[in-house]
């Protein structure tokens, strides 16, 4: 099928190739490249890098950045109906920049005819936790001809009828402001949420400059919402639910984030019942070793970020899963530990099937939390992502 051919080709352009159109409508052809390829492979020269500390402006830097290669609005969520049946969502919008900024093939940013370097890729799944069921849609489109595209006045990320807007609440201002997430798959599944931040905007890394390998550029600009209001409405299999809870948004931007070696990330993203946010993730290396460019940051109830830095963190996995789809077997159950801010969390996936088989293959899901923080007990909610299995 021509779809399945267009994943194909867009996870090559994602790791910095090149694709032949076919016409194969009768034959399924399915592809995935490695997120290693994705985010650390192909010919950076002439785009722009993070290479150091920046100063942000809003709402510019809410917006996109052409210039760079690779960029993404990420958005996660645990909601609930009134009954307390639990859905999460993941809803993210890729944008890919095809040739550098100066490059003779570089094409209008952005227009209204088919003249562009844009590319612009979506991934949108809702998992049913009471029916353990997690389903999934991906689409793809050249930002062009009003197909999809990225724009700060008015604040719109779109790719076809998946649209991430502001929504004009009074009291908002340019930096912190609510967002409307609305999109339906192919399988008429569907979201339709107002996210409001509930904390202030948390530059990750050092003041929004996240390293994550050794060598110059291997970084990215990074900027959260660590908690997020969230209400609205989520379909599936013909029935709207009335929900409400918390959702997290992550935006970045990079042309190189990964270094050689690394192969794959563990990211956590987990909001407390005691008003503290934890973002963590554990760079791995091709030799199985954890990158010394891990890292993290704890987020307090009035939105103070500590730092967590390499070592200070033990994650031990004390469970495994494996796809019956793919093959690669993801961790599923495990106990991390941040000794100086005694905090112990017992972490699980709510069910195990909630891998996104699609052009680049990973695993992205809801997760338990129990535990404890300065010898009191705590609950909460999460989402992981983890990269780079079963990929040898």
């Amino acid at each position: 099928m021509k779809k399945i051919i267009w994943i194909a080709a867009i996870a090559i352009l994602l790791a910095g190739g090149s694709f032949y159109f076919l016409s194969q409508d009768d034959k399924e052809i399915t592809a995935s490249v490695s997120v290693a390829e994705a985010m650390g492979g192909g010919n950076e020269e002439g785009y722009l890098r993070a290479t150091g500390p920046r100063e942000f402006i809003f709402p510019d830097d809410h917006g996109p950045h052409p210039g760079y290669r690779t960029e993404w609005w990420y958005y996660t969520g645990n909601v609930f109906t009134e009954e307390g049946r639990q859905f999460g969502y993941q809803f993210t919008i890729f944008r890919s920049q095809l040739n550098p900024p100066d490059s003779s093939e570089a094409g209008a940013a952005q227009g209204e005819d088919w003249n562009t370097d844009q590319l612009y890729l979506g991934h949108f799944a809702i998992s049913d936790v009471q029916n353990e069921n997690h389903v999934f849609d991906e689409r793809y489109s050249r930002g062009a001809a009003g197909l999809a595209g990225a724009q700060v006045d008015p604040f719109e990320i779109w790719l076809e009828d998946w649209q991430i807007t502001r929504e004009n609440e009074e009291g908002s201002d340019e930096k912190n402001f609510p967002t409307r997430i609305k999109g339906t798959m192919e399988d008429g599944s569907a979201i339709n949420l107002v996210v409001t931040p509930t904390k202030p905007l948390t530059l990750q890394g050092e003041k929004g400059y996240d390293k994550k390998g050794p060598g110059d550029g291997n970084a990215s600009y990074y900027l959260s919402f660590t908690r997020m209001d969230a209400r609205g409405t989520i379909t599936m299999n013909g029935t709207e639910y009335d929900v409400k809870g918390q959702s997290w948004m992550d935006h970045e931007w990079s042309t190189s984030a990964l270094g050689e070696d690394q192969e794959g990330w563990d990211w956590f993203s987990i909001q407390l019942s005691n008003g503290y946010d934890l973002m963590y993730y554990q760079l791995r290396n091709a030799d199985g070793s954890v990158s010394t460019f891990t890292t993290g940051s704890l987020i307090d109830p009035e939105g103070n970020k500590t730092a967590i830095n390499p070592g200070e963190v033990n994650l031990e996995v004390l469970d495994q899963w494996e796809s019956p789809h793919s093959g690669a077997e993801y961790p599923s159950e495990w106990v991390l530990e941040i000794p100086r801010e005694n905090l112990r969390l017992e972490l699980a996936t709510l069910f195990d099937d909630q891998e996104m088989d699609v052009s680049v293959r990973y695993y992205e899901g809801t997760l338990s939390v129990n535990g404890a923080m300065n010898g009191e007990e705590v609950s909460g909610q999460g989402y992981i992502e983890m990269t780079g299995y079963g990929e040898d």
